[in-house]
């Protein structure tokens, strides 16, 4: 509603008088401000705020008359009564010299600022006045309250007399009213004799006229409050009647708010009690109360001393409050708290030290609530600051506050929109117009330059980016638009304002005419014929219709009330207008659809129809009216109405899902008299026009029914116009913002499936429910309330000087106001499953299932039910939580809804809501089922809080087996770690529940998590196999600290079994590329295991299935006899070296160096240089790999190299994209034309290319194949090696049966099984024979081998780096390097002797192997 804004701004008196200020009164016009001191009246224009006029007394006089107290102007502001403590009341007149000016604004030569334009001056210049005292009243006792009524003044003076006097200073001839000849009584229905005051020494403390109620409220000195009315006109003792408000002992204090008919009454308690008038009895009834509230408030809520002042604004919409120990809090009519400065920032400096408050002796709103003038009563003490020169301007005790409001305020015709509007007195604040409904998608983004710089330092981004409800609750930026300077200067204040339905274009009503703003061109449109501006005063309000400006006017020149529509595209003219005179003032203004409303001060409600004409090159709108209903029986003053609206809410018994459209025709008018929302629907109960031929308006001349009070205490009302049948109940509901008492929508309800109504069932409940947030706007499809919420930031640190300590700075915190936005849909449902509507809120629920946010809605309800039946202190005799329950199971994310919550409350709640919800291990195997392993993982952590660690470990062995199964690595770790902390009793340490779904396993290993592989090739050993040392270093991540700890520990072995048991499934099943990511992910040690399951699980059983599953798993393809393999130029050797063998083979080989294969990492894009890619490769690797300058050795050797050996392959990328088999050629292009291929060479190249699988597979088969190698599985090697067609692969685990004593049942094996595949070759994969034919020679050595049946022996694998450890300086220098690497894990080097060491160790003892990963260094 009023939200504060910067800091307050200091007032600086140019007078040189010690005095400082007491009382402080605004004109009724608010253009000027009275400013009392105890000897000193001055008069000070508004804006800007200089000083006009100041009268001081004589000292002589002074003396007399005793100090000044308080102030009253006249309502036309042409005299100011004062009232001084000896009880004189001094008159003084105010004439204003003609067309003399203190002030006057200076343009620069040729500036467009034309002196010309009529009012000119006024508006611009402050006007010169004098100030003249003209009469003294003498009343012989102090006067306690001054108030203007009417034409008259009316005094309340210590001896408890009333005087009413004439503002030229004669008391009228009337005689003083004795308040003990008043009767005072309950209500007016009681006998006129009523009590009288009764007792001597009563008088009037504090008194306030309402004009609406005709009466004053009056505060005694007792303490007690009434409400004393005229029953005549004749303002006599005997004409006069009083009414108590019973329970109120205490009053200090008293403001009337003339719009809601509320007499707000201050009390020596701190809180506010507002009352209002009964209507039919004459009685005083109490609203609501304001007070602050322990739970906000904890140490000051009960310490503010009596409420010291009160002030409605202008605008009647809010309450200013402010206490004896200073203080000030704003609220909203109803009793909605917006602002309180005795918390938070305003309350606390940066370090925590408590500040005093703002004690506040008088305050007064400047004009449209744009400014609170305050005195600073602590002010009053100071003397004047040091080295105070004699013309130095003084700093003065006058604080002004700025204030900015929402659009509603004032114009209420802005409910229909979903937008949130704020004006300030120079600028608007707009959401941005983001709230996108899937009607109107728009993009509107904001240049930061656009707004002030506190703005931008503020809020992060710089840009808003509609894109529908992600940016409406991702950000609280606001969309600030400067309103145009020139309009602004003659036009002062901004009185309306109004935004269009798509939150694109803005239009603002000052003094005079109009302006509007398009937020996509950024430009302002004006009058182009300022007097035609000038000529016109809007009174109703504005708004849009579709790209027209509906408002209503006066005409000044004619005299005449108008209602003009605006094209906005054309220019501003009244030329371009189309302009329909009215015949009263119109008061409110509201457009519905094509239909604009009228309320007028006649008390009568006209309805105009609108229609677009396409005349010209301007289309223009015509208006002619429908219909006029007269209110005057049911509104006792037209100043009562705060809104007007049609709607298509109506209550009868027609509405049913068959028939949506004439639900929405069916209007009915909403108003609000002061708070009270009263509808007016059509009446249908008389014979209805059905023929054709009629005139279509003749439907809408239906004639209104008695108005139905819908509810109390309204402050706003939202409608929508929209249909959407699937959200039907979100749409037709008509939403109430109550103040303190929260919202409320009237929501209708449906029959389900078109059955008959029952006739017991309403057709609308009316459902309350609070939020934490003031609403602007509701958001009808998406379930939201937007609002916004004042928030602080603290500058005090700036400024630490001593002379500091009085800046504004240093006492105030710096305001800003910042968006929000809160679900209601929770309430909605758990308030319709109190009244057992169930029904009702499934259909509403499945309505918004598919909103984002609609999981955190079920646990909403969830969670606050819970809460507030969990800890009721009486038993609960109809607890809603099973209802609640029984609801939520409705919906799939039930078992998800029902964990969050319980995660999120504290364990002593668990119990009451496991009873509801179900036993948490039923749920668990339900999550089990559904196949949501973290939402398991979740059941688990309640498990183990509230079951035995028996049944935790037998649930979490059955997660930890699924989730192996899944190739969920991420939520395996997790177990591991639990199942350990289960069996070492460090029960305290649940695991955390994965937030992340791991990826599962058929994305590619993710072999490399801490492995840094790299090869690098030279052309002598091209035909060996990869040297492969391994170096042994400890996992990280939690899977490291379980083999750190004691691994003969009971857990490990438990945990060690169910590993081995799904490696031993997993080779069985010859699912090696799961194998190697299970390996990689959970630190497996692969080799250890491999070497015991070597003539078990690790045996291959049969070749060809084998080869067929490596095939499938790995995208492998067969492979094929090229057609023209028998005159291939490669036969004769010519590329042998450089292209064949370097090229084809290790090219996809060499990218294996250290990927991290997440499947989340983005693609190289193809365009990249060579020496990019080279770079960036080299990059990854440092940061990766323990051994980095001999990588880089390795990596720029063939850079610096381009001789014959054409060695691209070994500096390739180290992402898929770029290799080779990915078909990125563009690395080689430089190396092909040198070699000058020809067709036919290019075409066996492009084959032997094809015949390749992915790079993925080929890095991860070699791997495997290191793995299986170090491990001693030959048989596997075998698979592998032709699998990559590698004769070498084959050779050498051929050289290792020869030259150790292999087992026989190997070498027979693996006889049987190559001759299977020979056969299986022949049959069904020639391109297979190639290969085997060249292998063939070794397989016929392999027969003799088997033939001589070696007695087998321990195995010893043989390294084969030794073969080339002489040949090959450069791998010798890096292993020695690479064994002094830093890792303090590392428990063996990289060595080849270590390792076998290592392997012969790990053979012998099984129990206490070490798990490990691996840094595999290929030089």
């Amino acid at each position: 509603m009023y939200f504060l804004s910067g800091w307050p701004k200091r007032l600086l008196c140019p007078l040189e008088s010690l005095e400082q200020p007491l009382h402080i009164q605004t004109d009724p016009q608010r253009a000027f401000f009275a400013v009392l001191s105890p000897s000193q009246l001055s008069v000070w224009y508004c804006r800007p705020s200089v000083l006009i006029v100041s009268y001081k007394e004589h000292s002589k006089s002074a003396s007399q008359f005793g100090p000044y107290e308080q102030a009253e102007w006249r309502p036309d502001s042409t005299m100011i009564a004062v009232s001084t403590a000896n009880g004189y009341i001094l008159f003084f007149e105010i004439p204003s010299a003609a067309d003399k000016y203190l002030y006057e604004p200076l343009f620069p030569k040729g500036s467009p600022h034309v002196k010309g334009t009529p009012h000119y001056k006024e508006e611009q210049c402050a006007p010169s006045l004098n100030l003249e005292m003209k009469k003294v009243l003498d009343l012989q006792a102090s006067v306690t309250s001054l108030q203007s009524m009417l034409e008259d003044l009316l005094v309340a003076t210590a001896d408890g007399f009333l005087h009413l006097i004439h503002w030229d200073g004669m008391t009228n001839g009337r005689k003083a009213i004795n308040l003990c000849t008043v009767p005072f009584s309950v209500d007016l229905q009681s006998s006129r004799a009523g009590s009288f005051l009764g007792f001597e020494n009563v008088h009037i403390r504090d008194m306030e006229y309402c004009a609406t109620l005709d009466g004053f409220a009056v505060v005694f000195n007792d303490g007690r409050v009434g409400f004393i009315t005229p029953m005549s006109s004749r303002f006599t003792a005997e004409q006069l009647h009083g009414v108590w408000a019973q329970d109120v002992i205490d009053g200090t204090c008293v403001a009337v708010n003339n719009k809601y008919r509320l007499m707000a009454f201050g009390c020596a308690n701190g809180s506010v009690q507002v009352y209002t008038i009964d209507v039919t009895t004459g009685a005083m009834q109490f609203s609501h109360k304001l007070e602050l509230t322990p739970k906000q408030y904890p140490d000051i809520w009960n310490k503010t001393g009596p409420v010291k002042l009160i002030k409605w604004s202008p605008d009647s919409c809010v309450v200013m409050v402010t206490w004896e120990c200073g203080g000030l809090s704003l609220w909203s009519v109803f009793g909605a708290q917006l602002i309180c400065t005795l918390g938070g920032d305003f309350a606390y400096r940066s370090d925590g030290t408590k500040k005093d408050p703002l004690r506040i002796s008088s305050m007064s709103w400047g004009s449209e609530g744009y400014h609170l003038w305050v005195i600073d009563g602590s002010c009053l003490q100071n003397t004047r600051p040091e080295g105070d020169a004699k013309n130095e301007a003084r700093q003065f005790g006058i604080l002004q506050f700025q204030f900015i409001k929402s659009a509603l305020t004032v114009n209420p015709c802005m409910s229909n929109q979903e937008q949130v509007l704020l004006q300030g007195e120079d600028r608007l604040y707009l959401n941005c117009g983001d709230a996108t409904q899937a009607q109107s998608p728009r993009n509107t983004s904001v240049p930061s330059e656009h707004k002030p710089a506190r703005e931008r330092g503020l809020f992060s981004d710089g840009s808003l980016d509609s894109q529908g409800l992600s940016t409406l609750l991702g950000h609280r930026h606001w969309h600030v638009v400067q309103i145009h300077s020139t309009y602004l200067e003659s036009n002062w204040p901004i009185r309306f304002s109004a935004i269009d339905k798509l939150g694109q274009n803005v239009a603002v009503v000052g003094k005079f005419g109009f302006a509007h703003y398009s937020l996509l061109t950024k430009k302002w449109k004006l009058f182009g014929n300022v007097t035609q501006e000038q000529n016109m005063t809007v009174t109703g309000g504005l708004a849009w219709w579709n790209d027209f400006i509906v408002l209503a006017c006066y005409n000044l020149n004619d005299h005449q009330e108008e209602l003009r529509i605006y094209l906005r595209t054309s220019n501003l003219d009244n030329a371009f207008a189309h302009i329909t005179k009215v015949q009263a003032d119109t008061l409110l203004l509201s457009v519905f659809r094509d239909i604009v409303i009228l309320f007028r001060a006649d008390c009568s409600i006209c309805l105009y129809s609108i229609e677009r004409r396409p005349e010209g090159l301007n289309p223009t709108a015509s208006i002619q009216v429908l219909q006029e209903v007269s209110m005057s029986r049911y509104i006792p003053h037209p100043f009562l109405v705060v809104s007007v609206t049609l709607t298509s809410v109506r209550t009868e018994t027609g509405i049913s899902l068959k028939m949506p459209q004439q639900a929405c025709e069916a209007e009915s008018i909403m108003l609000n008299l002061a708070g009270q929302l009263i509808m007016l629907q059509r009446d249908r109960s008389g014979p209805q026009i059905r023929e054709k031929d009629n005139n279509p308006n003749q439907r809408k001349h239906l004639p209104f029914c008695a108005p139905v009070v819908l509810a109390q205490s309204v402050e706003n009302v939202w409608t929508t116009c929209r249909i959407n049948k699937q959200k039907r109940h979100l749409l037709e509901a008509l939403w109430l913002s109550c103040g303190g008492a929260g919202m409320k929508v009237w929501l209708p309800l449906f029959p389900r499936d078109h059955r008959k109504p029952h006739s017991f069932l309403s057709r609308r409940i009316m459902l309350p429910f609070h939020i934490n947030i003031y609403p602007l706007a509701v958001l009808f499809e998406d379930a939201l309330v937007l609002g916004a919420v004042n928030d602080t930031v603290l500058y005090d640190c700036l400024y630490t000087q001593t002379s500091a300590r009085e800046h504004l700075e240093v006492l105030f915190p710096f305001s800003i106001v910042e968006r929000t936005s809160q679900i209601y849909l929770h309430h909605i449902l758990r308030q319709l499953l109190v009244r057992n509507l169930g029904e009702q809120a499934l259909l509403l629920a499945h309505s918004c299932a598919t909103l984002p946010y609609f999981p955190h809605v079920l646990e909403l309800m969830l969670h606050e039910v819970l809460e507030e039946e969990a800890t009721s202190r009486e038993p609960i005799p109809d607890p809603l939580l099973p209802t609640v329950a029984k609801f939520i199971t409705e919906f799939p994310l039930f078992l998800q809804t029902v964990v969050h919550c319980a995660r999120k409350t504290e364990y002593a709640l668990w119990n009451y809501l496991f009873a509801a919800v179900g036993n948490p291990k039923d749920l668990f195997e339900e999550c089990l089922m559904a196949q949501d392993l973290d939402t398991a993982a979740s059941y688990l952590i309640i498990l183990q809080n509230m079951e035995v660690p028996a049944v935790s470990r037998q649930h979490a062995t059955l997660l930890f087996n699924t989730a192996l199964e899944q190739g969920k690595w991420d939520l395996c770790r997790h177990m591991i770690r639990f199942l350990k902390a289960i069996g070492s009793g460090e029960t305290e340490t649940p695991p955390a529940t994965p937030t992340t779904q791991e990826p599962s396993s058929s994305s590619g290993f993710e072999f490399f998590r801490h492995r840094s592989i790299s090869l690098s090739q030279s052309a002598e050993n091209l035909h060996n196999k990869f040297n492969l040392t391994k170096t042994l270093s400890m996992p990280s991540g939690p899977s490291g600290k379980r083999w750190s700890k004691d691994s003969d520990c009971a857990e490990n072995m438990y945990i060690d079994m169910m590993l081995w048991r799904h490696a031993r499934r997993l080779l069985e099943e010859i699912k090696l590329k799961d194998l190697g990511c299970f390996a990689a992910q959970l630190g497996f040690e692969l080799i250890g295991w491999l070497c015991k399951e070597r003539a078990r699980a690790a045996r291959v059983e049969d070749f060809v299935i084998a080869l067929k599953k490596l095939h499938k798993d790995f995208l492998w393809p067969f492979p094929v006899i090229p057609a023209s393999s028998v005159s291939s130029p490669f036969k004769n050797g010519k590329y042998k070296t450089a292209m064949g063998e370097q090229l084809l083979k290790s090219q996809s080989a060499d990218t294996f160096l250290n990927m991290e294969m997440e499947t989340g990492v983005s693609n190289t894009p193809r365009s990249r240089s060579w020496l990019g890619t080279i770079n960036s490769s080299q990059r990854e690797i440092d940061t990766v790999s323990s051994h980095g300058p001999h990588m880089q050795d390795a990596f720029l050797s063939p850079l610096l190299s381009k001789g014959d050996e054409c060695s691209i392959g070994s500096a390739t990328d180290l992402t898929e994209t770029s290799s080779m088999v990915d078909g990125d050629w563009t690395m080689v292009d430089e190396n092909f034309s040198s070699l000058s291929l020809t067709q036919s060479e290019l075409e066996h190249i492009s084959l032997e290319l094809a015949s390749k699988g992915p790079h993925k597979s080929q890095v991860q088969l070699r791997y495997l194949l290191h793995i299986f190698m170090e491990a001693g599985c030959l048989d596997w090697c075998i698979i592998i090696g032709l699998i990559l067609r590698e004769s070498s692969v084959i050779s050498q685990v051929f050289s290792i049966m020869q030259s150790s004593d292999t087992d026989g049942e190997i070498c027979r094996n693996i006889k049987t099984g190559l001759h299977a595949v020979d056969k299986w070759a022949s049959t069904d994969c020639p391109g297979y024979k190639p290969f085997l034919s060249i292998i063939k020679p070794q397989i016929q050595k392999l027969s003799e081998i088997t033939e001589e049946q070696v007695q087998p022996e321990a195995f010893q694998p043989v390294n084969p780096s030794k073969v080339t450890e002489q040949a090959n300086p450069r791998a010798e220098e890096s292993r020695i390097s690479s064994s002094h690497c830093t890792n303090p894990q590392s428990d063996a080097g990289n060595s080849s002797v270590s390792r076998h060491e290592e392997d012969k160790s790990r053979t012998e003892d099984e129990d206490s192997f070490q798990e490990s990963s691996y840094d595999c260094t290929v030089s």
